[in-house]
């Protein structure tokens, strides 16, 4: 029969239960669209990171739902009762395997620990035993490393090919080769053997050993010796152009003007040797300064060894030369460009032999013979390793139950403490960018922050999801403690605002309506400020020049001092019109206002309410269509999760992802503050606008049913009371209404 499966409600998903061992064994069978992720990244999660690497088997840096699946099939081969695995613990009894080769690996692995009675294994045993393993000499992974061996040749052969070719690492984390890194190192050997025993050949090395330098000299000159021949072919051609084909006077003129030395580059243009038809090249008197050491070696190393002793080279002599090298050049051209290329021709000619090459291979037989009790120290490791993080780790990839139970998921890098508040839901951020434009989409309040410690910076996400968003700006400072409770000092420098509850976007207008006002105040009193300061400065420079002012007015003319003074502005009509329509205007709104409030009589506070509703309900729908989609999602998967479902974080349990400061249960509290700012008589101004109100409710009649007749604004006002008043408009109306319908209704005069 199927496997019956039972589900839990968390976050708006369907997720399903963990409950024992029958249920971890059938995640093999469970349709992955039921997971809630399908892929989360080894780093940046609250899990040992070694645990993770075992389930990593292709080190992609990513644990995926067929990972999981293959740990469970291994733990349901392992363990006699899988239930244990949900437990955490950091021991595993031998009596709970039921594999036989995985119980006698963890008696030899205690027994080599000096535990020989022990019962059990824990995660400190395993981990001591696979690094004293890893370390060994010959460790099962087919890898050699230098220490592997004593022989000091076969040592050398792998730091060699460690050098030339490239290491992998060994499980002692050295580097060493395997069998195809020696195989390559091999071929370079024999490839760069091959080509030396090839310059051995007759004629390859005419001057043996020095034919090289020989070589070397040669081919330093030769272009500038063919460049003179062939100038002096050309002379020969044309007689005419031997001038032109010798240096010029310009040209010597030039050099005459800076100091001269032998490595000049404008000398080293100039021609090898005075050019001539006879096309001899003097070897000793005549050179081109620029080329005289050159030649000289030249000389030393080819022409003597090769031609003999001579004065003078002919064309003839340069062809008899490259001819004598042509076979070297050629042989040179051919070297293998390989890894062997540094290497010693006598330390090549033993690494020929196949002697070495034997002890490398049974060496690295030899350790590829031992992972088969690897693998055995590998499954203790991985039993052990899981009964203490298996579960864990299946309560944060395949359900969320840690975190919607308030555990703490995996993915959650610590506490955050800023303005009063503990944020617990706070995520690392590798990449801050990235990270920001897909956790926007979660709909959740974001504060974005640099962590420092001990000279090392990070970056968290922090979600609020409880409070309001009044202190929370950039450079805003807190403290962050990490899952090891270490202390980071933490500032705000992104901030991504979304609603964070209904609470908050109910004030949130009328806070809009204060910060307006109050930045409109702000500024016109700065403009004051600043039209105040220009007047005290033209006071005080008309102050500090007095006497200059005095002096001119005595040179001024006569008349300038009768000319009358100007008129003040006077305050136009128009401004005091307009004045008075606006505060009729808002006089009448208030009146209106009023009138429609009052006349409402018994349903006044369903008025008031629904006068709330429309100043708050749009901000109040808006926060809840989006608390409806703040979901978790989109935050994990900007970590690199693969997050299957919308994991949503609702009110509730937002709230008690971000804690608010509160007393202490049996606190006391002392409200005597001795700087706190004097109070304001608010119970008086509650009292006279009450009184305010009531008496115009009294004045406009709409009290009247609630008094006695003495006491109704009909009976004290009498004619002057706007009830009795309307009441005549209304009757005047009614007896005019009437006398019209009488008079239409009269018989008119007879016609004759």
């Amino acid at each position: 029969m199927a496997h019956r499966w039972h589900f839990f409600r968390a976050g708006g998903v369907d997720q399903v239960s963990l409950r024992d061992g029958k249920d971890l064994t059938s995640l093999v069978e469970l349709d992955q669209k039921l997971w809630v992720a399908l892929a989360m990244p080894v780093k940046g999660v609250d899990l040992d990171i070694e645990t993770l690497d075992l389930i990593d088997t292709d080190k992609d840096g990513r644990i995926r739902v067929h990972d999981i699946q293959r740990e469970v099939v291994f733990i349901g081969a392992t363990f006699k009762d899988p239930d244990d695995v949900l437990k955490s613990a950091d021991e595993v009894e031998l009596s709970d395997l039921k594999d036989d080769k995985v119980v006698a690996a963890a008696q030899r692995m205690l027994k080599d620990l000096g535990k020989v009675d022990a019962k059990l294994i824990t995660v400190a045993d395993a981990d001591a035993i696979t690094k004293a393993f890893a370390e060994t000499k010959l460790n099962g992974d087919g890898i050699v490393i230098p220490e592997s061996t004593d022989d000091a040749d076969l040592k050398k052969l792998i730091e060699d090919a460690v050098a030339s070719v490239g290491g992998v690492t060994d499980r002692s984390g050295k580097p060493g080769i395997d069998k195809a890194k020696a195989d390559e190192m091999m071929k370079a050997v024999d490839d760069r053997v091959a080509w030396l025993a090839a310059g051995k050949a007759e004629g390859t090395l005419p001057l043996d050993v020095a034919t090289a330098a020989a070589a070397e000299a040669f081919n330093a000159v030769v272009g500038k010796i063919e460049d003179y021949f062939t100038r002096c072919r050309i002379a020969a051609y044309e007689p005419r152009g031997t001038a032109a084909l010798n240096a010029q006077d310009a040209e010597l003129a030039s050099l005459a003007l800076h100091v001269l030395s032998a490595g000049d580059a404008d000398l080293a243009k100039l021609p090898l040797a005075a050019v001539g038809p006879a096309a001899r090249l003097p070897l000793t008197t005549g050179l081109n300064p620029a080329w005289t050491a050159k030649i000289a070696t030249f000389v030393d190393r080819v022409v003597k060894p090769l031609l003999g002793p001579r004065d003078v080279l002919t064309p003839a002599d340069l062809d008899a030369i490259t001819a004598k090298l042509g076979a070297y050049e050629a042989w040179r051209g051919t070297e293998p460009v390989n890894a062997a290329a540094k290497l010693e021709p006598a330390w090549l000619e033993k690494l020929a032999q196949p002697e070495l090459r034997a002890k490398l291979a049974v060496l690295i037989e030899q350790d590829a013979a031992l992972a088969a009790e690897y693998d055995q120290i590998n499954a203790v490791v991985r039993a052990v390793r899981y009964q203490r993080d298996f579960g864990r780790i299946v309560r944060n990839f395949v359900n969320f139950s840690d975190f919607y139970g308030k555990q703490d998921g995996v993915f959650q890098a610590g506490t955050l403490y800023l303005d009063a508040r503990a944020l617990h839901l706070c995520v690392p951020v590798m990449d801050p960018g990235k990270h920001a434009v897909l956790a926007g989409s979660s709909d959740a309040f974001l504060a974005y922050c640099d962590i420092t410690r001990e000279g090392v910076t990070k970056q968290i996400a922090a979600a609020i999801t409880n409070g309001d968003e009044e202190n929370i700006f950039v450079g805003r400072n807190g403290v962050f403690y990490d899952r090891q409770d270490r202390g980071w000092d933490a500032t705000i420098t992104k901030v991504i605002s979304n609603p964070i509850s209904i609470r908050q976007a109910f004030w949130s207008p009328y806070k809009k309506l204060v910060r307006v006002i109050e930045e409109t105040v702000t500024k016109r009193a700065q403009a004051a400020d600043a039209e105040a300061t220009a007047h005290m400065q033209k006071a005080g420079e008309a102050t500090a020049t007095v006497d200059k002012a005095a002096a001119k007015e005595l040179d001024a003319p006569v008349a300038a001092a009768t000319t009358p003074p100007p008129e003040p502005k006077k305050l136009d009509l128009g401004t005091l019109a307009a004045i008075g329509l606006a505060i009729g205007g808002v006089g009448t709104l208030i009146g209106a206002l009023l009138g429609v409030m009052f006349g409402l009589g018994r349903w006044l506070p369903l008025g008031i309410l629904a006068l709330l509703l429309l100043i708050s309900g749009p901000s109040m729908l808006l926060a809840w269509l989006k608390l409806r989609r703040r979901n978790l999602g989109p935050i994990l998967d900007a970590n690199g999760w693969a997050i299957n479902c919308r994991a949503k974080i609702n009110v509730p349990f937002g709230a008690a992802l971000t804690e608010l400061a509160k007393l202490p249960a049996g606190a006391q509290r002392s409200l005597d503050d001795p700087f706190a700012d004097k109070k304001t008589p608010w119970k008086r101004w509650v009292f006279l606008v009450v009184i305010l109100l009531l008496g115009g409710a009294w004045y406009v009649g709409k009290l009247d049913v609630y008094l006695p007749d003495a006491a109704s604004s009909a009976s004290v006002l009498g004619d002057s009371a706007p009830v009795v008043k309307a009441a005549k408009a209304a009757k005047a109306k009614a007896d005019a209404k009437a006398a019209d319908d009488a008079k239409a209704a009269a018989p008119g005069p007879l016609k004759k």
